[in-house]
């Protein structure tokens, strides 16, 4: 009985209480910070591959790829502030800081380095991202899709045309470029772990 806690046995228990926490249900305003900071590290992605392309022609193959989602991002926004009523808010930490982070890789020429993280936040989204989707849409919008989690025609192939374009940029890679591409996972896991901490009661750097 000693192996049993207090609440288990009152008069003999002696094994500490596992404090139990309930999962974090997260808000309107949670979801809206999330967007926000997404749609700021899009735009970064999306800048660098459009504006840099001079500088960095091999950039070239990742315009207009059918991934891009600020656009979308800015019309879901404004959907949930005029239905719900809601404050937009500004870009918190978390958003502004991996959107820094990866505008400096551009200025830093690390183009193995921003290859990773735009691949791992592109695709990252239509996995798990799709999944996040969902849940909010039936914890929060009464199942309402938004147009950050559609793609104009088919997202596999999307997807593959992009994967292939990534593939025939790390085949020219030398030893040193190809081991700054992996040494950025763990960043790039990281940055976009950070913005779904909103949805999951992390500190919202707002």
């Amino acid at each position: 009985m000693k192996l049993h806690t207090r609440s288990q046995a009152p008069k003999e228990g002696e094994a500490k209480e596992v404090e139990r926490t309930e999962p974090y249900v997260p808000t309107l305003d949670d979801y809206l910070k999330f967007l926000v900071d997404s749609k700021h590290v899009y735009e970064a992605l999306e800048d660098a591959v459009n504006n840099h392309a001079d500088a960095h022609p091999e950039l070239t193959a990742f315009q207009n790829t059918g991934l891009e989602r600020t656009l979308a991002l800015e019309a879901d926004i404004q959907y949930l502030v005029q239905t719900y009523n809601l404050t937009r808010p500004s870009v918190g930490t978390m958003g502004s800081e991996y959107a820094k982070e990866i505008r400096q890789m551009i200025d830093d020429d690390d183009i193995p380095g921003f290859i990773c993280h735009y691949y791992n936040f592109y695709f990252a989204h239509t996995a798990g991202g799709r999944m996040i989707g969902k849940k909010m849409s039936a914890l929060l919008l009464n199942k309402h899709g938004l147009e950050f989690y559609k793609w104009d025609g088919n997202l596999n192939k999307i997807k593959d045309a992009v994967k292939e374009s990534i593939e025939s940029l790390a085949a020219v890679w030398n030893p040193e470029q190809k081991a700054q591409c992996v040494a950025a996972t763990a960043g790039a896991f990281r940055g976009g772990g950070g913005l779904n901490a909103y949805l999951f009661g992390g500190k919202s750097g707002h």
